[in-house]
């Protein structure tokens, strides 16, 4: 993952990424791929507040880019819309314990 511009925008308390993936040698990431690789391109951030949005892979070329919102924290994540926050709970699965 090729990170193209980085914004921080304190007002939202959060960093935005934009990047764009080569991967010539395999299929279109997946993503929890690209989840990962972005908490992973930003220290200190955490994959449970890492969302990516309009992800676009080009017709014929081996390249997706797309754009990952980082939050500082779960408050501020709240600003996602709910679809956003269902597509990605997948990847973060909810412990099933009792009332800790």
């Amino acid at each position: 993952m090729e990170i193209i511009e980085r914004k921080e925008n304190p007002l939202l308390n959060r960093v935005e990424l934009r990047f764009r993936w080569e991967h010539s040698t395999g299929s279109t990431p997946t993503l929890a791929e690209m989840v990962a690789a972005a908490a992973k391109a930003e220290p200190g951030s955490k994959k449970e507040l890492t969302f990516v949005k309009d992800v676009s892979t080009r017709y014929g070329r081996p390249q997706t880019t797309g754009i990952a919102l980082i939050y500082g924290d779960s408050e501020a994540a709240t600003l996602e819309p709910e679809y956003v926050h269902k597509r990605h709970a997948k990847l973060n699965p909810k412990p099933k314990g009792g009332d800790e």
